[in-house]
């Protein structure tokens, strides 16, 4: 890994490596298709909606936590309202706001009333089930909750998990330990790979790196199309920014195409849009436009010919390269950037306070397009949410809000289209592209197949 978990508690993991480090430990009702992201059995056996408002699960009886306690009813029930509760301050109480009600009904059947029509009740039962007695504890970032998944944490230090196989999970037993073990150096990273002291690194090393790993007797490279985008957010509070002529410009100034098959040695697919072609809700579109003229004709329309802007990225050495490349772009157009990088939490502050004019950033889970609600809506603005850009669109909103509300797939589908269309008219985001997820294997770790989401759970399958 590039970095640390920030926490292996569940409640409150939200950065990509706690996530998917955490889905390892604990398992949910449901978890999701590695192709098609859309919701399949977990711990729960089977589901069914008595009206629109209430659905049925009933729990596998074959699932037993860690500590061997078998799951019942009662187990879902604690934990669904531990996540909403203010007293446990979990980061994902807003997935499950609108549950009315959830009761048990014998220790197998749990019955989930929504207080309002709700598209993704299913996806968001993903959230990982506690022991009943453990939901409501205190935070527990060494990972020592009981858990459902296919592993439990043996070990946590900083820069070193060991997760051993544990037994009557959601999964069947793995035949081996995983051992997460974080190296900020890329060139490290290569280094253990090719000495053959480490299995699997996946979106962790840079494109250009790829081809000489792949020459390595022992290693091997796959990639698939990832479910992620990249983009630039722009704070539309800022100057010239709050016009959309302006941002359509620095929209128009960056060459994603040349972006995609150099830095990225062709493992990435420029934008269309804000939903990548590997998930079901994508709408078929050109790959937006690159051309300076037009962006130069815009910005004197729009009366800011030489905008002067910062662009906050990552201190990793490939984000880097990128935010510089983009800032060329832009200088070639009049738009003088600094580019400023930053440490992922300070960039973070920096993002939720408003103390930037565009940042590159990536959401790397488009698991369900609902998340763009939490990025994009006006009631979303820090803190109450992630609309780092200020965004205040009544169209965008009421579409987000629709979108939350109707649970019919094609109805959603042709719901997200206009979203699309909306957003490539006023450019709130500026899309770059979807990357592959890309890994690197040893012999023994082939078999290790990325989701299409980033996520790890295959490494219970290996052989």
């Amino acid at each position: 890994m590039g970095n640390d978990a920030e926490t292996l508690d569940p409640r409150y993991a939200v950065d990509s490596v706690g996530l998917r480090a955490t889905r390892l430990v604990h398992a949910g009702l449901v978890r999701l298709d590695p192709d098609t992201l859309a919701p399949v059995p977990y711990a729960a056996k089977g589901w069914r909606w008595r009206d629109p408002l209430t659905l049925e699960v009933t729990l596998r009886d074959d699932v037993r936590f860690h500590s061997g306690a078998p799951l019942r009813a009662d187990d879902v029930v604690a934990t669904l309202r531990a996540f909403a509760s203010p007293a446990v301050g979990s980061r994902h109480a807003s997935v499950i706001e609108a549950i009315a009600e959830a009761r048990a009904e014998g220790d197998h059947v749990v019955v989930v009333r929504l207080a309002r029509p709700h598209a993704t009740l299913l996806t968001d039962l993903e959230l990982p089930v506690l022991r009943a007695d453990q939901a409501a504890s205190p935070p527990a970032p060494d990972g020592s909750l009981d858990g459902l998944g296919p592993y439990a944490v043996a070990r946590a230090a900083r820069g070193d998990v060991l997760l051993a196989p544990a037994d009557g999970g959601a999964l069947p037993r793995p035949r081996h330990a995983v051992e997460l073990r974080t190296v900020h150096d890329e060139n490290a990273r290569a280094l253990r790979l090719e000495a053959g002291r480490a299995d699997v690194a996946e979106n962790i090393v840079s494109p250009t790196l790829l081809p000489a790993l792949a020459g390595q007797p022992g290693l091997a490279v796959a990639s698939r199309p990832g479910a992620n985008l990249s983009y630039v957010v722009v704070h539309e509070g800022h100057g010239p920014l709050g016009d959309a002529r302006v941002r359509s410009a620095l929209s128009l100034a960056v060459d994603r195409a040349t972006i995609a098959r150099t830095l990225f040695d062709g493992r990435a697919q420029p934008a269309s849009g804000l939903i990548a072609p590997a998930h079901w809700a994508h709408a078929d579109a050109p790959p937006l436009p690159f051309d300076p003229g037009a962006a130069r004709a815009l910005l004197a329309a729009a009366g800011a010919p030489h905008p002067r802007l910062t662009l906050l990225t990552s201190t990793e050495r490939l984000r880097g390269d990128v935010a510089r490349f983009v800032a060329q772009e832009l200088a070639d157009v009049g738009v003088d950037v600094e580019v400023i990088p930053l440490e992922l939490g300070t960039m973070i502050a920096r993002l939720n306070g408003g103390d930037f004019d565009l940042a590159l950033l990536q959401l790397p889970e488009m698991s369900e397009p609902n998340v763009l609600r939490r990025f994009l809506h006006s009631a979303s603005i820090p803190p109450s949410g992630a609309n780092r850009g200020r965004v205040h669109d009544p169209v965008l909103d009421a579409l987000l809000d629709e979108g939350d509300r109707d649970a019919a797939p094609d109805a959603r589908r042709a719901l997200y289209a206009r979203l699309e269309a909306r957003q490539r008219e006023a450019m709130h985001w500026i899309p770059l592209w979807y990357e592959d997820q890309v890994v690197v294997t040893s012999q023994r770790a082939r078999a290790f197949v990325p989701s299409a989401e980033g996520r790890w759970l295959s490494l219970a399958a290996l052989p």
